[in-house]
């Protein structure tokens, strides 16, 4: 058993030797440690010769005292010992159970069935012994630390001393005789040490070689003279002037040149000094500098040194010379100051060479948009500059597209330009101001352009002189009016959602840069995407049993999926500057949005979305019926047929006349209402329709298509996809209008009454002859075509307006007390209810009236006062739901 657990005793027995030896013999180790430190320090060498021997002395009998101590503690450790304490950390006592012997029983076999089984038992436990850790720990024995005092110190010797100090001592013993001197090598010290921004070391004098030793510019050397004075002298040539030797005990010398450095005398020592020189830092820009829609500025740039680049900055000043000097800018300019900024540094890590970007906003600086010189400059510790030098540049400044808003901003510049453009900054304004109806989104503005121009009107003294104070405040009233021009008062989500997509159409018509777009598409999927939110929310918020369906997952893809794709898509042919794309796909974008609108977010329900759709079928007839009487015309003067007719349809000869009259060109094409409707056009008419359209006048809303709420994004109601301009045939386009036509009936919401009834019988007519106009159109018989399609549109018309009044009917049976609408000509409700304030409905039927409410000079105020207490009102809890639902259906209309 023993030699299969050999190996752990022997281990265990190893260990204990150890525990027993650094109880022992710890002292010697921390003596001999601390001696060392002292030696490899070099404080011998500064001892005087009998505090040394006495310090040997004390070691020294120490050391013996520990030794002959730890001597006498120390007891090699038996066989035995490693052999109980393994025994001690097994459960039972294995080992010293196996050498045990059977006290009682002996002869009965059973009893010794159970000793053999025990002893089995204890054998193959003692089979699993595992070698037993020594206890090292001398924190008793040491309560000081002593020891790691001593250890600490040698470590420290070991890192920051010098090891062949330790050769001193016999030098030191061997002169050591009377009346020998004492050879303790050099009796001096000195230390270079070099600027602390270059972060180099300290150098140890006595130990640098002697001959050529570099330094960096500007490092001090430190000297201590040891022994009699005038044993050692110093001679230099490495200060800024030249001086004589010296014999000071303690001398600081700064290195300004190149120059030897000498130390005279016993144990002395030479070197040729050389300065390394401290490079000027440098910078240079890395790129052009980039701007955003906003007028934000980027300028990247890169800047290096031999050691640290510690601070920078940039100078922008007017380029004079580079300026369009006219209009306002003809005059002389005002005093303007350079404009100083610092360059950004970086926080962390390496700065000898690095690169940022300087990032500014400059949009309401007067020098913005104009030409400028801009010059970077960097220093390093050393009070060294490097500079890039004049750059000329354009200094970037929010681009304006709203035309008030460029022509306000361009005063602006004006006025801060000089203060001699004042008077004419006045007029200039009250040029915008004048007939403002059409140009200002909202009566706030104007009157805040008023504001403006009054208090510039009543600054002005006789020369034109104007305060600084007021220029101040009129610039910065200006720069808010420009902004709130730009951007709009938006009062929901889908005015921001229009006002988005108005700014980059203008974006796109004069040609923005690749940043603005990207910063007006940004703008569009952020207001295209809390329009979807907020229709979402309004959907899930309504009550079940209404006529809107429930597409708040449809509008969640629609705005995730499709949208996204489609205003990717559209930034992208912007990008590629194909803007006639983009414009297209962007009146693609703005139907589907007007869809959704109707759908979903403004309360309308399917009923007024059947008349929505009927009224643009009405319309895309109309446009079809001028197409093919434009055609017809062709026939009559012997042209080819024009627009989307290419080619001859189905039998038609292009030659074939029908013998009608001239048109005249400022009279629209087709039957006029009590017409007959066999009548030709030209026969006393002159081609006059019911619509009103003249053959000059370009369709307007959606391009040849029937898009319906419930059609994908991007496409039509209609299938084929031709509208006008098309490459399709008239017949086909009158069959996709007819097929459109009848998916429109089979979407009538279910009415009742004798105005439903006729509207159903209307639309029947209206197919009927779409489809007759379809098969003249196909045998190539225009002027019957053209006969048909006059009789679709007034059955469509009679279906328009009779659905209007179904409409009305039944909304009067479900809200009884509301009053009584009809429908007039146009298929249009007619109103003649009053809202729950006592006013009448406005003539297309939305809320509020043309009717001036306030006179005086004191509207605005009064206005500004309902909104303020319309919008207390509808913050108030206590309130019924539909009163508050109310009061914010009017704030979304003002």
């Amino acid at each position: 058993m023993r030699a299969e657990i050999a190996w752990p005793i022997r281990i265990t027995r190893a260990g204990m030797v150890a525990e027993r030896a650094s109880r022992a013999f710890w002292p010697v180790v921390a003596l001999v440690m601390a001696s060392a430190a002292i030696l490899l320090f070099g404080w011998h060498e500064a001892m005087p010769l009998e505090a040394l021997w006495a310090l040997a002395v004390v070691v020294g009998l120490g050391t013996i005292v520990a030794l002959v101590r730890g001597a006498m503690r120390f007891r090699w450790p038996s066989e035995g010992a490693a052999i109980a304490r393994i025994d001690a950390s097994l459960p039972g006592r294995p080992l010293a159970a196996i050498a045990d012997l059977q006290a009682t029983g002996r002869g009965d076999a059973a009893s010794e069935a159970v000793w053999a089984a025990h002893q089995q038992r204890m054998a193959a436990r003692a089979r699993a012994a595992r070698p037993v850790d020594p206890d090292l720990r001398l924190a008793a024995r040491d309560p000081y630390g002593l020891r790691y005092m001593a250890l600490l110190l040698f470590v420290t010797g070991l890192l920051f001393g010098s090891i062949w100090r330790i050769g001193s001592v016999a030098d030191i013993a061997a002169g050591a005789g009377p009346g020998q001197a004492v050879a303790t090598g050099p009796v001096w010290e000195g230390w270079i040490e070099p600027p602390a921004y270059t972060g180099k070391p300290t150098l140890y004098l006595a130990d640098q070689p002697e001959g050529r030793l570099d330094v960096p510019q500007g490092s001090e050397i430190a000297l201590r003279l040891y022994g009699e004075a005038g044993d050692l002298t110093v001679s230099q040539a490495v200060t800024a002037e030249a001086a004589e030797p010296s014999a000071e005990a303690q001398q600081s010398l700064l290195v300004r040149r190149d120059g030897p450095l000498a130390i005279e005398g016993p144990g002395g020592a030479a070197w040729d000094i050389v300065v390394v020189p401290d490079a000027a830092p440098a910078v240079a820009l890395s790129g052009p500098v980039e701007a955003e829609a906003t007028g934000q500025m980027a300028q990247p740039f890169t800047a290096t040194d031999d050691y640290a680049v510690v601070a920078g900055r940039a100078v922008i000043e007017l380029d004079l010379g580079a300026v369009d000097r006219r209009f306002g800018l003809a005059a002389e300019p005002g005093p303007q100051e350079p404009v100083v900024i610092d360059l950004p540094m970086p926080f962390s890590g390496d700065r000898t060479e690095f690169s940022e970007t300087l990032i500014d906003d400059f949009s309401q600086h007067p020098l913005a948009n104009l030409p400028v010189t801009m010059t970077l400059t960097v220093a390093d510790d050393a009070g060294q500059e490097g500079t890039t030098g004049p750059v000329e540049m354009i200094l970037p400044g929010r681009r304006f597209f709203q035309p008030i808003a460029r022509a306000v901003i361009e005063q602006r510049r004006d006025l801060m330009w000089s203060p001699d453009n004042a008077r004419r900054v006045t007029q200039m304004l009250r040029t915008v101001a004048y007939e403002p109806e059409g140009f200002f989104p909202n009566e706030l503005t104007y009157l805040k352009l008023s504001f403006a121009i009054r208090q510039l009107a009543a600054d002005l003294d006789d020369d034109g002189a104007l305060t600084d104070a007021t220029r101040d405040e009129v610039v910065q009233a200006l720069w808010d009016l420009a902004v709130q021009l730009e951007e709009g008062t938006l009062a929901d989500a889908r005015a921001r959602l229009e006002r988005a997509q108005e700014r980059l159409e203008e974006a796109m018509r004069n040609g923005a840069s690749d940043e603005e777009i990207a910063e007006l598409m940004q703008e569009l999927r952020e207001a295209t995407n809390d329009y979807i939110r907020m229709l979402a929310e309004q959907n899930r918020g309504q009550e079940d049993g209404t006529d809107q369906p429930d597409m708040s997952q449809n509008m969640q893809e629609l705005g995730a999926d499709q949208l996204q794709q489609m205003m990717d898509e559209i930034q992208r042919l912007m990008e590629e500057g194909r803007m006639a794309e983009a414009m297209e796909l962007m009146q693609q974008l703005d139907q589907m949005m007007e869809n959704l609108q109707v759908t979903e977010g403004q309360g309308q329900g399917q009923g007024q979305q059947s008349m929505e759709d009927l009224a643009d079928t009405l319309r895309e007839q109309q446009e079809l019926s001028d197409d093919a009487f434009r055609q017809l015309q062709d026939e009559f003067n012997g042209r080819p047929p024009q627009g989307d007719q290419g080619q001859p349809q189905d039998g038609q000869q292009p030659g074939q006349q029908p013998g009608q009259g001239q048109p005249q060109p400022d009279q629209p094409f087709g039957p006029q209402p009590g017409q007959d409707s066999g009548q030709q056009p030209g026969d006393g008419q002159q081609g006059q329709n019911q619509g009103g359209q003249g053959s000059g006048q370009q369709p307007q809303g959606r391009q040849g298509q029937v898009q319906s709420p419930g059609d994908q994004p991007g496409q039509g109601g209609r299938q084929d996809g031709q509208g006008r301009g098309g490459e399709g045939s008239l017949a086909d386009r009158q069959q996709a209008l007819r097929d459109e036509l009848n998916r429109q009936r089979g979407n009538l919401p279910s009415l009742s009454g004798e105005a439903a009834d006729e509207a159903g019988e209307a639309l029947d007519r209206a197919e009927g002859a779409m489809d007759e106009a379809e098969g003249a159109l196909r045998e190539g018989d225009t002027a019957r075509a053209i006969d048909r399609q006059s009789e679709a549109l007034d059955a469509l018309r009679d279906g328009l307006r009779n659905l209007g009044e179904a409409l009305a009917d039944n909304r009067d049976q479900q809200q009884p007390g509301q009053g009584e609408a009809r429908g007039n000509a146009q298929g249009r409700l007619e109103p003649q209810r009053r809202d729950p304030l006592g006013r009448e409905f406005g003539n297309s039927g939305q809320m509020g009236t043309e009717q001036e409410m306030l006179q005086g000079e004191d509207v605005y105020r009064r206005a500004q006062e309902l909104l303020d207490e319309l919008r207390r009102r509808s913050g108030e809890q206590s309130r019924p739901e539909d009163e508050r639902d109310y009061l914010r259906r009017l704030l979304e209309q003002f």
